[in-house]
């Protein structure tokens, strides 16, 4: 069951469990939908790990969503990148199917959704990907994920375990040395 996701959210989750190789939900979609429920979501973020491309994977998508009756439309592709419009005829909601070559920090944690089981990014995952967002972009909803108290106790023991596995992931994120010390 999910906290905050839309029933066409949902529904398009579920019709995409099991694809192979298999994808990660992250983002505001995780945690709103699995780990916060703090705020709604207008896109759904699978990631395919350790992948260059989703070129392969974007026509199982499309063929499994609209053999459920979804229309779907392509708004953007590049070989690591598709964005897709789905709609059920009262809702629409963003599909965006990113490669992503770089290795999680951790292992997704599997949860229960109509049945199927879904991979969803942790929190530690998602927050350190939220502060590597926030150099490309300037996006509210990044700030509110970050700043969420609960998101920042939960996620991790120790923030800096965060930082420093943001730093390691995007090297222009560092502290200043003073406060690398002790």
């Amino acid at each position: 069951m999910s906290l905050r996701l839309s029933t066409l959210q949902s529904r398009v989750l579920a019709k995409l469990a099991g694809i192979e190789p298999p994808w990660t939900l992250t983002g505001g979609a995780a945690l709103a939908g699995f780990h916060l429920g703090h705020r709604t979501t207008r896109d759904l973020d699978l990631f395919w790990h350790g992948k260059q491309s989703v070129a392969e994977v974007r026509r199982e998508v499309v063929a499994r969503l609209q053999a459920d009756g979804l229309e779907v439309v392509e708004l953007r592709s590049t070989p690591a990148f598709c964005a897709l419009q789905v709609r059920d005829g009262q809702q629409s909601v963003v599909v965006d199917l990113v490669a992503e070559p770089v290795a999680t920090i951790e292992p997704p944690e599997l949860r229960n959704l109509g049945g199927v089981s879904i991979a969803i990014d942790t929190r530690h995952e998602i927050l350190v990907n939220k502060l590597c967002a926030l150099l490309h972009r300037s996006e509210v909803r990044d700030l509110l994920d970050t700043g969420t108290a609960r998101l920042l106790r939960v996620a991790v023991p120790a923030p800096r375990s965060v930082i420093a596995a943001a730093r390691e992931r995007e090297s222009v994120l560092a502290l200043p040395s003073s406060s690398r010390a002790g």
